[in-house]
């Protein structure tokens, strides 16, 4: 998965353009260039190839007709990266008959833009994309943290060396630490500190009875129940 850091304003989206045509490369790059995207430019496919294995664009455009290795074999190269398999490829072309359309989906693009093409259409489609794609990577980065998250937890529930005098707790990496602080590392929760009954009626036998009376009292403050009123005759 790319590194992306959702805590962190996002970086500016880029996009790769590759066309064997350098004014299609000008107009696209000044188009995009409008709406605040990063542009890399490619003018033949082993080109773009040596560019993708190098960074993770966050959307390609890609011409179909193209020297060396045309759009479809770039698209099919890609797909078959584990690292770059989800960078949405759009693709730019004269070529819209229904086979070519297919073709190209079955390959793993999601759109098509043909030539000559409208330039509100063409950022729609991308801000499109892109929104997508980054709304994926963004789900697909918090269930890596909540798996994480549930590791810890269950590291809690597993068997946990204890010390039986002081009660300290060995952690994975062989250091005691009180039983605070374990948990407080391990999982989300605070500690307030207090004393049980039986520690209290040990530690202050003169004063355990108010005591126990009190915490009583505090966790049930609701008043006792009224005596029956006595009827006079």
């Amino acid at each position: 998965m790319d590194n992306f850091d959702f805590d962190l304003p996002e970086r500016p989206p880029l996009i790769l353009v590759v066309d064997d045509i350098p004014k299609n490369l000008e107009l696209v790059g000044n188009i995009l260039s409008l709406e605040q995207y990063q542009i890399s430019v490619a003018d033949d496919g082993d080109k773009a190839w040596k560019i993708i294995n190098r960074i993770s664009p966050d959307l390609i455009l890609l011409d179909i007709m193209m020297p060396t290795i045309d759009g479809y074999t770039l698209c099919r190269k890609i797909k078959a990266l584990e690292d770059k398999k989800d960078i949405p490829v759009i693709f730019i072309t004269a070529k819209s008959s229904p086979e070519d359309l297919i073709k190209g989906f079955e390959l793993g693009a999601v759109d098509y833009i043909t030539k000559p093409f409208n330039a509100a259409e063409l950022t729609a489609r991308v801000r499109t994309h892109i929104a997508l794609y980054r709304a994926k990577k963004k789900n697909e980065y918090l269930i890596e943290e909540l798996r994480a998250a549930l590791v810890q937890v269950k590291t809690l529930s597993g068997l946990l060396p204890i010390c039986c005098v002081c009660k300290k707790i060995r952690d994975d990496e062989g250091y005691w630490q009180q039983v605070e602080t374990y948990i407080s590392a391990h999982a989300d929760v605070r500690f307030s500190h207090g004393l049980c009954p039986a520690c209290i009626r040990t530690k202050y036998p003169q004063f355990a009875k108010a005591i126990l009376d009190k915490q009583k009292t505090e966790a049930d403050p609701s008043p006792p129940p009224a005596s029956p009123k006595k009827c006079r005759r």
